[in-house]
């Protein structure tokens, strides 16, 4: 395989950067070699962008006589269902390896997947190696979720064919196999009521399956021995499995699979429909709140008792952090994710107000511990609140005229509670006053996130904190290790 190849597959198919591509060619050089040493056939595998797929980007056979893969499978997608393996090592990182697995091919071989990773430890493909068993060997393997007890299974089935329909008659999906001739020689209770719906013929068994369901003729026409297909048939949204069975060079016959996803996929378009109302209802608040906005700003323009300045202004800011939450939800990639990064949300809120106050010199640092904080858009609208009114009460009252200073937002938090700390150095105070601001602040701890609102002890400036429970509308993914409150 050219060098070239490699490369086009990868800028055709895959996400991969110009260094992976690197990477990936430097391995598939030693291919070759790494065939004729172990007797086995080789691959690099890729996993596709904007699909769950993989696809075939390099290849080497072992100079022999008999032969595994008759033909290249370069460019070949291969799919989960048939090659289990290769997603496990890619989604894990680690080593997988099956004493006994069937490939997209239909042979019979031992199977070992490593997976390959660039200079920053992210899995840009796998290493396969397969060589042929022509009988069944004890079964051992590294990794979860591959399939396993073959041999259990066929003593189980037993030998006779009228035994299979043991299994194959409770399942939902139709099982239908045809021999080399392409005639219906078996079909499960379910198959058989999809073949009469579909034919309008009550006499099935031996007859020509391509005649029976039409729709097959691509199916069977395909050259792939093992392939996945989406098919519509008369409104019926399918997902069709083919599966020739070989025996040498010899067609024994063909097994297909069929699973009827149409309900599947009218809920689907169901969910799409209301994700993009809901998006819809999102866009509007978030228009809505800086109509708000605009309005209040115009009557300011237009003149008002220098006393009411203050009031229009925290009325200001509270409508810009209510906008905030949902600009971070109209921003995520996944238009059904309503949760908002509280994070992310406190950076917006604090560092806009604080580049607001150009006449103060006050920094804004703000610390997470390293960990994503998630929580729902309704709790993040009190969240959004709690933040702007303690940020403006720092910025307001703890650094008189130019003085210097510096506003910290700490995130701390142990398995059962989530603290949110909020300290300035500025000039501090006796006792917290009784106003507006802090009784909204006092009304959303208490009632929104069931949790507690205090100010602490400190030497200089003030110290204020929340604490709430978590809970399923709040959740914590530890990037880092934390350090408990």
């Amino acid at each position: 395989m050219s060098k070239n190849t490699l490369k086009q597959l990868c800028e055709l198919y895959t996400n991969l950067t110009a260094e992976d591509m690197v990477i990936l060619n430097n391995i598939a050089f030693t291919l070759q070699l790494q065939a004729d040493l172990n007797n086995a056939y080789m691959f690099i595998d890729c996993k596709m962008k904007d699909s769950e797929h993989a696809i075939v980007v390099a290849e080497a056979f072992p100079r022999s006589e008999e032969a595994v893969y008759e033909n290249s499978v370069i460019g070949k997608i291969v799919f989960e269902s048939f090659e289990p393996g290769v997603f496990y090592s890619y989604r894990t990182a680690k080593k997988s390896h099956t004493g006994y697995a069937v490939t997209q091919e239909g042979k019979s071989v031992e199977q070992s997947v490593i997976p390959i990773k660039n200079s920053v430890h992210q899995v840009i493909g796998v290493l396969i190696s397969e060589k042929e068993v022509f009988q069944q060997v004890p079964y051992r393997t590294d990794q979860q979720n591959v399939s396993f007890g073959q041999e259990e299974l066929s003593k189980i089935l037993g030998n006779n064919p009228s035994e299979m329909p043991l299994v194959s008659d409770l399942l939902m999906e139709i099982f239908l196999l045809s021999d080399n001739e392409n005639k219906l020689i078996y079909a499960n209770p379910v198959g058989v009521s999809f073949i009469t719906e579909i034919s309008q013929q009550d006499e099935i068994r031996n007859k020509n399956i391509i005649g029976l369901l039409p729709f097959l003729q691509a199916v069977y026409d395909f050259k792939e021995d093992v392939f996945i297909f989406d098919l519509t048939v008369e409104r019926k949204n399918l997902i069709v499995k083919k599966i020739r069975m070989k025996e040498k060079d010899h067609l024994k016959g063909t097994l297909i699979i069929i699973q009827d996803v149409t309900e599947l996929r009218t809920k689907e378009k169901e969910l799409m429909m209301k994700s993009v109302v809901i998006q819809e209802i999102h866009h509007r608040v978030k228009n809505n709140l800086q109509t708000v906005a605009s309005l209040l700003r115009l009557q300011m323009r237009k003149g008002f008792p220098e006393e009411s300045k203050v009031y229009f202004e925290d009325t200001l800011n509270r409508i810009y952090s209510i906008s905030s939450v949902y600009e971070l939800i109209l921003a995520n990639s996944n238009a059904d994710d309503e949760d908002v990064n509280i994070v992310e949300l406190t950076k917006k809120i604090s560092s806009t107000m604080v580049l607001n106050e150009i006449n103060k010199k006050v920094s804004l640092i703000i610390q997470s511990n390293g960990n994503r904080i998630l929580t729902t858009s309704r709790k993040a609208v009190s969240i959004a609140l709690i933040i702007n009114e303690l940020v403006q009460n720092s910025l307001k009252h703890a650094f008189p005229e130019d003085a210097q200073g510096q506003i910290e937002v700490d995130f701390f938090s142990d398995k059962d509670f989530l603290e949110l700390h909020i300290f300035d150095n500025g000039v501090g105070m006796e006792k917290p006053k009784l106003s507006l601001g802090l009784e909204i602040v006092q009304n959303l701890v208490i009632n929104d996130l069931n949790g507690e609102f205090r100010y602490l002890p400190t030497e200089q400036g003030t110290h204020a904190v929340i604490t709430f429970p978590i809970s399923s509308e709040v959740v914590i993914y530890y990037e880092k290790e934390n350090i408990d409150s």
